[in-house]
């Protein structure tokens, strides 16, 4: 018998802080512009969403007064000549 069903699966990978706050930083601007253009499909947008989120609640101190400059030191010297 074929499951048609979605199963959850657990996915665990570790990162720096800093690592942390660099990707959630990519994801949040990729989901400020058109997600749907770059994923066209409802169901890859929402895992995106979804990562986003965990990120989110596991660097609660990201969302600081100055988040953008603590983007910007933690991010290597050449991602910021580009």
């Amino acid at each position: 018998m074929l499951h048609t069903e979605p199963h959850e699966i657990t996915v665990t990978q570790h990162v720096t802080s800093d690592g942390a706050v660099i990707l959630l930083g990519w994801l949040e601007r990729v989901q400020s512009t058109d997600l749907s253009r770059l994923l066209g499909d409802p169901a890859a947008r929402a895992p995106i969403c979804k990562i986003a989120g965990a990120l989110g609640t596991a660097l609660l101190g990201i969302f600081v007064a100055d988040c953008a400059e603590r983007m910007d030191a933690r991010r290597a010297p050449s991602e910021r000549d580009h």
